[in-house]
């Protein structure tokens, strides 16, 4: 059993929230189907007797992402107010669907009590985090205002459609076969919030589709590749010092952290650059790190009873990967320029499930297969076969920032021919790829917040540049020069 190094005490959660699809059954909480009809597979979870056309049950609170409506440029003074307001709009959300999933059933059964208990409250706390957030911003200097629109929370289930802030109707919602399986509005899973059966996809059943753009004259074709190891000293956390700075548990999930061991919701620029490193190349103190991956098969973690483990409803045995390959590309139009110390990149969305694709970047195969790509399901890989994660970073910069109000807009990824949007410059692409022996079949997920129930489209990676400076000046050499170095 690994250990948790770094646990943490107070919640904080994200901005948006479901629910389990859970009823009490004579023997206690069992897992049910929850759509009367076809699952996402398209197979009849129906129970015996059952009628077709239920009405699907609520099982998420969907909240507008705050931080997607804040300035590009916030005033550094108002920082550190803003990610305060976002923490505890967050840990406010966490709050809510702690109480939607302890009162399932009744809010279920009574929209009115849904929206006087939970989204009016919610949308009332919401707006007054606002208003102080955009008081914080005209307070360092910029003009700024709006966002109210940003305030409501609806329910809507877990296939997307938005019921709106009246909530389900009916009262036959959560009867279902009892098989375990669940289906796309919660259920499955170890813990009860997926992932389920219909998340998972025979790698063979994919069709190649994973391509590069060609490269053209003048291409920077090299490679740098750091070994950083696989996190054999098992050290984790669920915090996250670029979106969460300062706020205990504010991933929700643990993570795996490599090279830099410094790295938690309190490391300051020089505790990162001061800290020790996995990497053999003692010039890389580079944070890598990304959500574990456990096995769902009954057993426990140390981290059953803490925050972001079993208290965020992530359990199940945390598997060491096999393999971890970082690998430093170029761009296939022309040669990159070095990354400036202490570059934060977020590449995937960890709340895709609700936000949407929009900044989704998973990417999930099997050995053998790794021209079939998944970002929705995770892969079902035949025997022989391992499991695979591949995160390819965004490998634009913008030439100014080291990071940005929502984390994003400061890098970006190229088009499809490979080029940099206007006023963007090439940087070397992280493509770090992450390999796994598990036993067939389904039994497994990567942690999540626990409204995004386990799913596979929810995983990301997380990079912080803490290169020497020389080290990063042979990387550029290297990859601009076509050569494969070390």
């Amino acid at each position: 059993m690994r250990r948790n190094r770094r646990k943490r005490s107070r919640p904080a959660a994200r901005a948006a929230v479901a629910v389990a699809a859970l009823v009490l059954g004579g023997g206690g909480v069992v897992l049910v189907d929850v759509y009367a009809s076809a699952g996402q597979d398209g197979a009849d979870r129906r129970g015996p007797g059952q009628p077709a056309d239920l009405t699907p049950v609520a099982s998420t609170i969907d909240c507008p992402e705050v931080a997607d409506g804040l300035p590009r440029a916030l005033p550094p003074a108002a920082r550190p107010a803003v990610d305060r307001e976002l923490a505890a709009m967050d840990t406010r959300i966490t709050e809510a669907y702690r109480q939607f999933a302890d009162g399932r059933e009744r809010y279920g059964q009574d929209a009115g009590l849904a929206r006087k208990e939970l989204l009016g409250p919610l949308q009332e706390q919401r707006r007054a985090g606002i208003e102080r957030i955009v008081t914080a911003v005209n307070r360092g200097g910029l003009r700024f205002d709006g966002m109210q629109g940003l305030a409501a929370c609806t329910l809507r289930t877990d296939d997307g459609n938005d019921l709106g802030t009246d909530g389900p109707p009916g009262n036959e919602q959560g009867k279902g076969s009892g098989s375990g399986n669940g289906t796309a509005n919660g259920g499955g899973g170890q813990a009860g919030n997926g992932p389920v059966r219909s998340d998972f996809a025979d790698i063979r059943s994919v069709r190649p589709s994973a391509q590069l753009p060609p490269n053209r004259r003048g291409a920077s074709r090299g490679v740098f590749t750091t070994d950083c190891g696989v996190n054999a000293n098992g050290l984790f956390n669920s915090d996250n010092v670029i979106v969460a700075p300062g706020v205990s548990n504010g991933a929700h999930h643990m993570h795996d952290y490599i090279g830099n061991q410094a790295n938690d919701a309190f490391a300051s620029d020089r505790d990162l650059a001061n800290g020790a490193t996995t990497c053999r190349n003692r010039g890389d103190r580079s944070s890598y790190y990304w959500p574990v991956l456990r096995l769902q098969n009954g057993r426990s973690e140390s981290d059953a009873d803490a925050d972001g483990g079993g208290r965020d409803k992530n359990v199940g045995e945390i598997q060491t990967p096999s393999q971890v390959t970082l690998a430093f590309a170029g761009n296939p139009n022309g040669p990159v320029t070095a990354m400036p110390r202490l570059l934060r990149i977020i590449t995937g969305d960890a709340k895709a499930f609700v936000n949407g694709p929009a900044n989704a970047n998973a990417s999930w195969s099997c050995t053998g297969f790794e021209d079939r790509q998944l970002k929705e399901k995770y892969p079902l890989c035949p025997r022989g076969s391992r499991v695979v994660r591949t995160f390819r970073f965004q490998s634009c910069w913008d030439g100014r920032n080291t990071d940005s109000a929502n984390h994003r807009t400061h890098v970006a990824f190229t088009d499809r021919a490979g080029r940099c949007p206007r006023g963007f410059r090439p940087i070397p692409q992280l493509v770090q790829r992450i390999v796994y022996n598990l036993p067939p079949g389904p039994g497994f997920a990567v942690d999540s917040f626990p409204e995004q129930l386990h799913k596979p489209v929810t995983d990301h990676g997380d990079f912080i540049n803490v290169f020497d400076d020389g080290l990063m000046r042979r990387m550029v050499a290297c990859i601009n020069e076509g050569r494969r170095c070390r």
